[in-house]
């Protein structure tokens, strides 16, 4: 198995390789760490466009060379960045990581490959004041079809997992994420639903019997409230350290963005988020 941690300069960049140093000792899988710089940031800028008629050659020459060293910075960055993850990585016990400095497209320079994608819940450009969310962790859900792990700010190890279930088939993969993969062995596992109903009821009867059945023992539960908070509530009352569940409700058009729910739930949780597509 292979996890792709993606690291920037932000402060979910320690908290990214802690918890892929977690899950790369649960899943005895390799961890590689990604660090992507966009295009422009990556390559050196034509500024000789902005000077006029009369422009002194010199000016010319010391542009490119401002340009160039500009470019060289941003490289230097990079591999300082992957140097300090790495080593984090060894202190969670990964002493063989890879890393790999790119500069272009992130979906591209992911891949195929990966079983498991680790990302921060915001990137260095996110806007913290408002709360939003990091533009690549859109794209990386969309486009990606591998769990994805997002990060909080701060890691704790993993004892208890809250599973948010609404019925649709996008939890009933988390389900089965949860029942074959061995990130959650020796894991107390509770089945949340949010609202009433007998058919509600059956399906968190049935999450919990394809869990037996998998060897685990979870326990299921349904909660009154809107999901985004009742949910949020659960996680910080009852000390959860990491929220599963679908990367889209069952009645969000898949095509458009996150379902509203998830979104809202990445944000609000002060613990990490596995999505599963």
């Amino acid at each position: 198995m292979k996890i792709i941690a993606l690291v920037d300069g932000s402060v979910y960049a320690q908290s990214v390789c802690e918890l892929a140093g977690w899950a790369g000792a649960r899943l005895c899988a390799g961890v590689e760490l990604l660090h992507v710089l966009g295009r422009r940031e990556g390559g050196a800028q034509d500024l000789s466009g902005s000077i006029r008629l009369g422009a002194r050659t010199a000016l010319l020459e010391e542009l490119a060379e401002l340009d160039a060293l500009r470019a060289k910075l941003v490289m230097h960055r990079g591999r300082a960045i992957l140097e300090d993850a790495k080593a984090i990585l060894a202190k969670a016990g990964v002493a063989d990581a890879a890393t790999r400095l790119r500069h272009g497209d992130l979906l591209e320079e992911i891949g195929a490959g990966p079983d498991l994608i680790v990302v921060g819940k915001r990137g260095e450009a996110a806007d913290f004041a408002k709360g939003h969310l990091g533009s690549n962790l859109e794209r990386i859900v969309r486009g990606i079809k591998v769990p994805v792990l997002v990060a909080a700010r701060a890691f704790a190890p993993v004892t208890k997992v809250l599973l948010a279930f609404d019925g649709g088939q996008s939890s009933q993969r988390a389900v089965e994420h949860i029942a074959q993969s061995p990130l959650y062995k020796d894991i107390a596992v509770t089945v949340v639903s949010v609202g009433e109903g007998s058919a509600m009821k059956a399906g968190l009867a049935d999450a919990q019997a394809r869990l037996a059945a998998a060897g685990g023992k979870a326990e299921v539960r349904q909660v009154a409230g809107q999901p985004e908070t009742a949910l949020a509530k659960l996680v910080e009352d009852e000390g959860f350290q990491l929220l599963v569940m679908g990367a889209y409700g069952h009645s969000r058009i898949r095509s458009l963005i996150i379902g509203s729910t998830t979104t809202e739930m990445i944000r609000s949780c002060k613990v990490p988020v596995m999505l599963v597509r």
